[in-house]
Protein backbone atom coordinates (compact mmCIF):
# COMPACT_ATOMS: atom_id res chain seq x y z
CA UNK A 1 0.00 0.00 0.00
CA UNK A 2 2.69 2.40 0.89
CA UNK A 3 4.08 1.81 -2.68
CA UNK A 4 0.88 2.12 -4.31
CA UNK A 5 0.56 5.22 -2.48
CA UNK A 6 3.74 7.03 -3.03
CA UNK A 7 4.89 5.27 -6.00
CA UNK A 8 1.27 5.38 -8.39
CA UNK A 9 -1.71 7.66 -6.83
CA UNK A 10 0.42 11.13 -5.38
CA UNK A 11 2.44 11.13 -8.71
CA UNK A 12 -0.52 10.67 -10.71
CA UNK A 13 -2.61 13.37 -8.82
CA UNK A 14 0.18 15.48 -9.64
CA UNK A 15 0.64 14.80 -13.17
CA UNK A 16 -3.21 15.69 -13.38
CA UNK A 17 -2.35 19.23 -11.59
CA UNK A 18 -3.78 17.88 -8.84
CA UNK A 19 -2.22 18.00 -4.73
CA UNK A 20 -0.46 14.25 -4.66
CA UNK A 21 -1.15 15.01 -0.47
CA UNK A 22 -4.64 14.32 -1.31
CA UNK A 23 -3.83 11.38 -0.49
CA UNK A 24 -2.90 10.35 3.27
CA UNK A 25 -2.02 6.65 4.51
CA UNK A 26 -1.71 6.02 8.08
CA UNK A 27 1.85 4.11 8.33
CA UNK A 28 1.14 2.15 10.78
CA UNK A 29 -0.56 -1.65 10.52
CA UNK A 30 -0.71 -1.44 14.66
CA UNK A 31 -4.49 -0.97 15.71
CA UNK A 32 -4.34 2.31 17.74
CA UNK A 33 -4.14 3.70 14.23
CA UNK A 34 -7.40 2.79 12.97
CA UNK A 35 -8.42 3.50 16.33
CA UNK A 36 -7.10 7.47 16.06
CA UNK A 37 -8.60 7.75 12.47
CA UNK A 38 -12.03 7.11 13.85
CA UNK A 39 -11.46 9.76 16.62
CA UNK A 40 -10.72 12.85 14.34
CA UNK A 41 -13.98 14.21 12.61
CA UNK A 42 -12.50 17.55 11.66
CA UNK A 43 -10.19 16.34 9.73
CA UNK A 44 -11.54 13.11 8.89
CA UNK A 45 -15.32 13.10 8.87
CA UNK A 46 -15.89 9.20 7.30
CA UNK A 47 -14.48 6.21 7.48
CA UNK A 48 -15.34 3.18 5.43
CA UNK A 49 -14.34 0.25 8.03
CA UNK A 50 -13.54 -2.70 6.86
CA UNK A 51 -12.37 -6.13 8.65
CA UNK A 52 -13.74 -8.62 11.06
CA UNK A 53 -16.73 -8.08 12.87
CA UNK A 54 -15.40 -7.50 16.46
CA UNK A 55 -12.65 -5.05 15.41
CA UNK A 56 -15.60 -3.50 12.99
CA UNK A 57 -18.51 -3.18 16.06
CA UNK A 58 -14.99 -1.67 18.10
CA UNK A 59 -14.10 0.95 15.74
CA UNK A 60 -17.79 1.99 14.52
CA UNK A 61 -18.52 2.61 18.40
CA UNK A 62 -15.53 4.20 18.95
CA UNK A 63 -16.67 6.79 16.02
CA UNK A 64 -19.59 7.16 17.16
CA UNK A 65 -18.75 8.27 20.60
CA UNK A 66 -16.28 11.02 18.42
CA UNK A 67 -18.86 12.54 16.10
CA UNK A 68 -17.17 10.63 12.96
CA UNK A 69 -19.77 8.84 10.26
CA UNK A 70 -18.74 5.47 9.55
CA UNK A 71 -19.62 2.66 6.54
CA UNK A 72 -19.03 -0.64 8.12
CA UNK A 73 -18.49 -3.86 5.86
CA UNK A 74 -17.88 -6.54 7.75
CA UNK A 75 -20.60 -9.30 6.96
CA UNK A 76 -21.26 -11.24 4.10
CA UNK A 77 -22.64 -13.84 2.56
CA UNK A 78 -24.64 -14.54 -0.36
CA UNK A 79 -27.97 -16.36 0.43
CA UNK A 80 -29.36 -18.74 -3.03
CA UNK A 81 -32.82 -20.33 -2.81
CA UNK A 82 -33.41 -23.01 -5.32
CA UNK A 83 -37.59 -23.23 -5.88
CA UNK A 84 -39.38 -26.40 -6.63
CA UNK A 85 -40.25 -24.63 -10.24
CA UNK A 86 -36.28 -24.15 -10.54
CA UNK A 87 -34.58 -25.62 -14.26
CA UNK A 88 -32.19 -28.13 -12.36
CA UNK A 89 -29.29 -27.45 -15.15
CA UNK A 90 -29.80 -23.77 -14.52
CA UNK A 91 -29.44 -24.25 -10.68
CA UNK A 92 -26.76 -26.52 -10.66
CA UNK A 93 -24.60 -23.63 -13.33
CA UNK A 94 -25.11 -20.69 -10.71
CA UNK A 95 -24.48 -22.78 -7.56
CA UNK A 96 -21.12 -23.55 -9.54
CA UNK A 97 -20.41 -19.36 -10.64
CA UNK A 98 -21.41 -18.63 -7.25
CA UNK A 99 -18.29 -20.55 -5.71
CA UNK A 100 -15.23 -19.05 -8.41
CA UNK A 101 -13.77 -17.43 -5.27
CA UNK A 102 -14.20 -18.68 -1.66
CA UNK A 103 -12.79 -16.20 0.19
CA UNK A 104 -14.95 -13.33 -0.55
CA UNK A 105 -18.46 -11.94 0.81
CA UNK A 106 -20.46 -12.32 -1.86
CA UNK A 107 -19.60 -16.32 -2.34
CA UNK A 108 -22.50 -18.59 -1.85
CA UNK A 109 -22.63 -18.91 1.93
CA UNK A 110 -26.19 -20.56 2.03
CA UNK A 111 -27.77 -22.87 -0.20
CA UNK A 112 -31.63 -23.32 0.27
CA UNK A 113 -33.32 -25.94 -1.08
CA UNK A 114 -37.37 -26.33 -1.48
CA UNK A 115 -38.28 -29.70 0.58
CA UNK A 116 -39.55 -31.38 -2.75
CA UNK A 117 -36.32 -31.17 -4.61
CA UNK A 118 -33.50 -33.45 -3.88
CA UNK A 119 -30.84 -31.52 -3.08
CA UNK A 120 -28.38 -34.21 -3.91
CA UNK A 121 -27.29 -33.00 -7.42
CA UNK A 122 -26.44 -29.60 -5.93
CA UNK A 123 -24.26 -31.55 -2.77
CA UNK A 124 -22.86 -32.86 -6.33
CA UNK A 125 -21.95 -29.67 -7.29
CA UNK A 126 -20.45 -28.60 -4.53
CA UNK A 127 -18.27 -31.38 -4.28
CA UNK A 128 -16.68 -31.05 -7.79
CA UNK A 129 -15.89 -27.73 -6.72
CA UNK A 130 -13.77 -28.54 -3.57
CA UNK A 131 -16.61 -27.25 -1.36
CA UNK A 132 -18.23 -29.26 1.37
CA UNK A 133 -22.16 -28.91 2.32
CA UNK A 134 -23.15 -28.19 6.16
CA UNK A 135 -26.13 -29.13 7.35
CA UNK A 136 -26.61 -28.45 10.75
CA UNK A 137 -24.84 -24.92 10.32
CA UNK A 138 -26.33 -21.46 11.63
CA UNK A 139 -27.30 -19.55 8.30
CA UNK A 140 -25.93 -16.16 9.87
CA UNK A 141 -22.11 -18.40 9.51
CA UNK A 142 -20.11 -16.62 7.32
CA UNK A 143 -17.33 -19.46 5.49
CA UNK A 144 -15.29 -16.63 3.91
CA UNK A 145 -14.35 -15.83 7.43
CA UNK A 146 -13.49 -18.82 8.62
CA UNK A 147 -10.26 -19.75 7.53
CA UNK A 148 -10.15 -23.03 9.12
CA UNK A 149 -13.58 -24.23 7.01
CA UNK A 150 -13.31 -21.46 4.53
CA UNK A 151 -15.00 -24.48 1.41
CA UNK A 152 -17.87 -25.05 3.02
CA UNK A 153 -21.16 -23.92 2.28
CA UNK A 154 -24.56 -24.21 4.40
CA UNK A 155 -27.33 -26.23 2.92
CA UNK A 156 -30.84 -26.82 4.36
CA UNK A 157 -34.27 -27.59 3.01
CA UNK A 158 -37.23 -25.16 3.60
CA UNK A 159 -40.56 -25.68 3.04
CA UNK A 160 -41.69 -22.37 0.87
CA UNK A 161 -40.35 -19.21 -0.85
CA UNK A 162 -41.80 -17.45 2.93
CA UNK A 163 -39.38 -19.49 4.75
CA UNK A 164 -36.33 -18.89 2.26
CA UNK A 165 -37.53 -15.18 2.25
CA UNK A 166 -37.84 -14.91 6.05
CA UNK A 167 -34.25 -16.71 6.58
CA UNK A 168 -32.41 -14.36 4.41
CA UNK A 169 -34.24 -11.39 5.89
CA UNK A 170 -33.48 -12.55 9.82
CA UNK A 171 -30.73 -15.15 10.19
CA UNK A 172 -28.27 -13.65 7.80
CA UNK A 173 -26.08 -9.94 6.90
CA UNK A 174 -28.56 -8.65 4.60
CA UNK A 175 -25.71 -8.67 1.62
CA UNK A 176 -27.31 -10.51 -0.95
CA UNK A 177 -30.05 -13.09 -2.10
CA UNK A 178 -30.86 -14.81 -5.33
CA UNK A 179 -34.14 -17.53 -6.50
CA UNK A 180 -33.58 -19.78 -9.28
CA UNK A 181 -37.35 -20.38 -10.29
CA UNK A 182 -38.89 -20.63 -13.74
CA UNK A 183 -42.21 -19.32 -11.98
CA UNK A 184 -41.76 -15.51 -12.49
CA UNK A 185 -44.60 -14.34 -9.89
CA UNK A 186 -42.37 -16.67 -6.92
CA UNK A 187 -39.54 -14.40 -8.68
CA UNK A 188 -41.22 -11.17 -8.14
CA UNK A 189 -42.74 -12.29 -4.76
CA UNK A 190 -39.02 -13.19 -3.38
CA UNK A 191 -37.83 -10.19 -4.90
CA UNK A 192 -40.51 -7.83 -3.50
CA UNK A 193 -40.04 -9.84 0.23
CA UNK A 194 -36.37 -9.59 0.47
CA UNK A 195 -34.57 -6.73 2.21
CA UNK A 196 -30.90 -6.84 1.59
CA UNK A 197 -28.99 -4.77 -0.61
CA UNK A 198 -29.39 -6.89 -3.81
CA UNK A 199 -31.47 -9.68 -4.74
CA UNK A 200 -31.00 -11.36 -7.39
CA UNK A 201 -33.37 -14.06 -9.96
CA UNK A 202 -31.11 -16.34 -11.95
CA UNK A 203 -28.02 -14.78 -11.34
CA UNK A 204 -25.23 -15.41 -8.41
CA UNK A 205 -24.88 -13.15 -6.12
CA UNK A 206 -21.31 -12.97 -7.27
CA UNK A 207 -22.79 -10.00 -8.44
CA UNK A 208 -23.34 -8.16 -5.66
CA UNK A 209 -20.23 -5.75 -6.55
CA UNK A 210 -19.57 -2.81 -7.01
CA UNK A 211 -17.31 -2.50 -10.15
CA UNK A 212 -19.96 -5.45 -11.60
CA UNK A 213 -22.86 -3.25 -11.15
CA UNK A 214 -21.73 -0.21 -12.04
CA UNK A 215 -17.99 -0.12 -13.53
CA UNK A 216 -16.63 1.75 -10.80
CA UNK A 217 -14.20 0.74 -7.79
CA UNK A 218 -15.94 -0.49 -4.65
CA UNK A 219 -14.90 0.83 -1.25
CA UNK A 220 -17.16 -1.67 0.51
CA UNK A 221 -20.32 -3.01 1.02
CA UNK A 222 -22.71 -0.99 3.62
CA UNK A 223 -25.79 -3.61 4.72
CA UNK A 224 -26.83 -0.96 7.26
CA UNK A 225 -30.65 0.16 7.63
CA UNK A 226 -29.95 3.93 7.84
CA UNK A 227 -30.59 6.27 4.95
CA UNK A 228 -26.92 7.07 2.45
CA UNK A 229 -25.48 4.59 0.44
CA UNK A 230 -26.54 1.22 0.95
CA UNK A 231 -25.04 -2.22 -0.94
CA UNK A 232 -22.16 -1.61 -3.30
CA UNK A 233 -20.59 1.67 -2.62
CA UNK A 234 -18.57 3.11 -4.87
CA UNK A 235 -16.18 6.84 -4.91
CA UNK A 236 -19.66 7.68 -6.97
CA UNK A 237 -21.86 7.45 -3.74
CA UNK A 238 -19.62 10.11 -1.49
CA UNK A 239 -20.33 13.10 -2.23
CA UNK A 240 -21.53 16.17 -0.11
CA UNK A 241 -24.54 18.04 -1.64
CA UNK A 242 -24.69 21.95 -1.48
CA UNK A 243 -27.95 23.73 -1.57
CA UNK A 244 -27.91 27.57 -3.31
CA UNK A 245 -30.28 29.94 -3.46
CA UNK A 246 -30.36 33.51 -5.11
CA UNK A 247 -33.54 35.13 -4.08
CA UNK A 248 -35.08 39.04 -3.94
CA UNK A 249 -34.75 40.11 -0.53
CA UNK A 250 -37.56 38.78 0.49
CA UNK A 251 -38.86 36.07 2.60
CA UNK A 252 -41.62 34.88 0.92
CA UNK A 253 -40.65 31.12 -0.88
Amino acid sequence: MTLLVDDVLRPALAEAGLPGEAIGLVRSADRAGARALVSLPRLVPLVIIRGSGPATAELTRIAAGNGVQTLAHAEGGGVLYVDERADPSLAEAIVRASLDRLSVCNRLNLLLVHAALDPAPLVDVLRDEGVEAVFDASPAHEWANDPERVASVTVRAVASREEAVSLANDETSGLAAGIVTEDESAATAFLDGYRGTAAFWHAPTRFADGHALTGAPETGINVGWAPGPRGPVTYRDLWLRQLRVVGDGTQRR
